[in-house]
């Protein structure tokens, strides 16, 4: 099983996306920065997510995305197939055709391995990994970076004057 970088991406703008919920609807332009993904992509993804009811959007000045619903209530299993991606690790797809048309010798064994994985992942909520030390200590450090980034974009432009 090979999760692709489209699987990859998906869960961990939505787990941005959960992280950062506190401060209203979220810029794609605020995660494609904080995770280092093109935001040409992630607007490709949010639209599946948003058509599987995983995220809602609000227009305007101020807009951007929020959970459709709570982080507790979100699987990373979900998000994965919401972008058309699944976690089958055999060599057919599961279409049970994998020599001559016909299961090979360890089909059975790749089709349980996959259902292991689907699921672990479906156990998994976002909220779960909001809650690890780890992905606290990431969210601290990139929220550190980005405070620096927009600082130094500020003064590098000139547009912060002093008594104005």
């Amino acid at each position: 099983m090979r999760l692709t970088t489209k699987g990859r991406y998906a869960v961990t703008a939505m787990l941005d996306l959960a992280i950062h919920h506190e401060k209203g609807p979220i810029a794609l332009a605020d995660i494609a920065q904080r995770q280092g993904i093109s935001l040409s992509y992630l607007e490709q993804l949010f639209s599946r997510l948003r058509k599987r009811s995983l995220v809602s959007s609000v227009r305007g000045p101020g807009g951007g995305y929020h959970l459709a619903r709570s982080a507790s209530k979100i699987h990373v299993a979900e998000v994965i197939l919401a972008v058309d991606e699944n976690v089958d690790t055999t060599r057919c797809g599961g279409a049970h055709n994998c020599q001559n048309e016909r299961p090979c010798l360890t089909h059975d064994l790749w089709q349980d391995l996959s259902g292991r994985i689907y699921d672990y992942l479906n156990r998994i909520s976002l909220q779960d990994l909001m809650d690890r030390k780890g992905v606290q200590e990431v969210a601290s450090r990139q929220a550190a970076g980005q405070e620096s980034a927009v600082r130094a974009e500020g003064f590098g432009t000139g547009r912060l004057t002093a008594g104005v």
